[in-house]
């Protein structure tokens, strides 16, 4: 049943090739949003708190500042209105999933970044 469930994935899902980025990278996402009839593009830019799944149901979260709320999104890997990813920096972290990072303000909330 499973191998089934992997042949749809593979054959049915449409694959886009987005950058590689991880747990810690900022990164800006352009998604395209529907108002009546009108598409327009937003951005989302924020840090990548962690990546979930696998395959067709792969998700990913952002999170950023607006003012002095954290504000957080998931995207899916394979959401049709996702356009393109752009990794802005490359940050050093040692865990895939920094959910401590929520909890850090000011100079604590600063992740390093990786030269290169």
């Amino acid at each position: 049943m499973e191998s089934l469930v992997k042949f749809v994935e593979d054959e049915f899902v449409p694959k886009k090739e987005f950058p590689k980025f991880s747990a810690g990278d900022t990164i800006t996402v352009y998604y395209e949003i529907k108002e009546g009839e009108k598409t327009r593009t937003q951005f989302f830019k924020g840090v990548v708190i962690q990546r979930r799944g696998s395959g067709a149901t792969e998700t990913f979260t952002i999170r950023k500042m607006s003012g002095t709320v954290g504000v957080e999104r998931i995207f899916p890997v394979n959401m049709p209105a996702l356009q393109r990813i752009e990794v802005n920096k490359k940050g050093k972290v040692r865990r895939s999933r920094i959910f401590y990072f929520r909890g850090l303000t000011g100079k604590k909330a600063r992740i390093k970044e990786i030269k290169g």
